[in-house]
């Protein structure tokens, strides 16, 4: 596995729109277990083919909790739906085929490091794609992980969170990134 690298804003290449996969192949396979890897790396709890430079309909996600005191995955924070996904999740050609309600998160990204804003997204999805071993796969799920799926699936359209902030509020961080680039420390919270 490898540690691949992370584009970031404003990086043109961001904003390509990701082609569907025709199968898994093993090369697939790898492309995701080193995306999941890059994820961990970062702190972050999503990771989309594009952020990566590779224009597949792929990512990866892992949004259980840890522990702060043991290390260990907290499952009891996590929703009913949530705890029924498999983690970590790996979806190729993912498509939203439900939504319902409206939520706000406070969203990061690996690709805008340090910049936080709160996001509106549908409360509750069913997302269907290929997993890992290109079997077709359907996923009911709320809470964060369907936050995390809205925004990984965002990238594979050449979106950021930043494009679904109000016009101020989006010039206004990418005046910040173009003025001072990026902080080399990182803000508390959990990019996406």
């Amino acid at each position: 596995m490898a540690i691949l690298e992370v584009l970031k804003f404003p990086d043109s290449r961001l904003r390509r729109k990701c082609q569907e996969v025709e199968q898994v192949t093993p090369e697939l396979k790898k492309l995701a277990e080193d995306m999941l890897e890059t994820m961990y790396h970062y702190k972050g709890i999503g990771l989309a083919a594009a952020q990566v430079n590779q224009l597949v309909r792929l990512f990866v996600a892992d949004v259980r909790p840890k522990n702060p005191e043991t290390g260990e995955y907290d499952l009891e924070a996590m929703t009913e739906l949530e705890r029924q996904a498999p983690m970590p999740l790996v979806i190729f050609n993912p498509v939203i085929t439900h939504r319902e309600g409206k939520v706000t998160y406070d969203e990061g990204c690996l690709s805008v490091p340090s910049y936080f804003e709160t996001v509106e997204r549908s409360q509750k999805i069913i997302v269907e794609g290929l997993d890992l071993n290109g079997q077709p796969m359907k996923l009911e799920t709320d809470g964060l992980l369907a936050i995390c799926i809205q925004h990984e699936i965002d990238h594979l359209d050449g979106k950021l969170f930043i494009d679904r902030l109000s016009p101020i509020k989006s010039n206004r961080i990418k005046a910040k990134i173009k003025k001072f680039g990026y902080p080399q420390e990182e803000k508390e919270g959990q990019p996406i």
